[in-house]
């Protein structure tokens, strides 16, 4: 269903890498352009306009669940109000993730997104199976105690976590070192991919592509906080690169010129258009 050979586990052995053959076409929160992103219609949208990941951001819930949404709070993207680690997953499950989007975007509006629910990654999983690509990022896990051994614990229950003849079905990003370090001990076969925030243009030394490399085969950042300079760096260290959120193809061709290996974008027809052109 996705296309392979994206992630792969290097020749020597010694950790995940990837492919760097495949451009990846990232379906940011699902086709999150089109439908209520981090939902099963934006997923399986982001599926059909040739997204090679579904791309799933993580909270958890008061019982301990891990759900697909971006924020902390769920005030957003549902008719709800407060945080998600104060809700039990059956509360979760009585919000309505879809109307927001319609009321946001009218002229996308469709009745079926009415009342949808936030998904589990579990429920993801299983509508999407083990031939699927997943992109997981944790988010606030400071605020998450035991989030990866859950997301461990799921991974392995759907026999998601090994690497198969070579390829891995899933990459986990994060913004907290210390969250992808604990992903790597506790298994050392999954892909990591270290997300960098920039206040200001985006500058990285010798020394910190260094330090990534020992834990991430890649890195991924605002596109609007670097330039081709940044983009060789990158690469000449080994390290992929896949800024997000990407959504202009004048942008996604710029970036495709300076050598980027993928990005995210919440509209991936848009991204495979670009990529049929090149």
């Amino acid at each position: 269903m996705f296309a392979g050979g994206l992630a792969s586990a290097d020749t020597k052995g010694s950790k995940p890498g990837m492919n760097t053959n495949k451009l990846a076409n990232v379906a940011h929160r699902g086709a999150s352009g089109h439908a209520p992103e981090h939902t099963i219609p934006s997923y399986k949208l982001g599926d059909e306009m040739k997204g090679d990941y579904i791309e799933i951001d993580l909270q958890m819930t008061k019982d301990g669940e891990l759900i697909a949404m971006h924020d902390e709070s769920v005030d957003r993207t549902t008719n709800g109000t407060g945080l998600v680690k104060d809700y039990t997953l059956e509360e979760i499950k009585q919000l309505d993730a879809g109307s927001w989007f319609n009321e946001k975007y009218p002229e996308k509006a469709k009745k079926s997104y009415e009342g949808l629910q936030v998904p589990t990654l579990e429920e993801v999983i299983q509508t999407f199976g083990k031939d699927a690509r997943y992109y997981i990022e944790t988010k606030s896990p400071e605020v998450y105690p035991g989030m990866e051994k859950e997301l461990l614990r799921v991974l392995e229950k759907y026999k998601l976590t090994g690497v198969n003849e070579r390829s891995s079905k899933v990459l986990i990003q994060s913004f907290s070192k210390e969250s992808l370090l604990k992903m790597e001990d506790l298994n050392p076969n999954l892909p990591l991919v270290q997300l960098i925030s920039y206040k200001e243009q985006a500058t990285i030394s010798d020394e910190e592509l260094n330090e990534l490399t020992e834990y991430a085969v890649g890195v991924g950042m605002s596109y609007t906080k670097i330039d081709e300079d940044y983009v060789q760096q990158v690469r000449n260290a080994g390290l992929h690169i896949h800024p997000y959120t990407v959504n202009e193809k004048e942008d996604m061709e710029r970036l495709l010129d300076w050598g980027v290996t993928g990005m995210f974008t919440n509209y991936p027809d848009r991204l495979n258009e670009v990529l049929k052109k090149k």
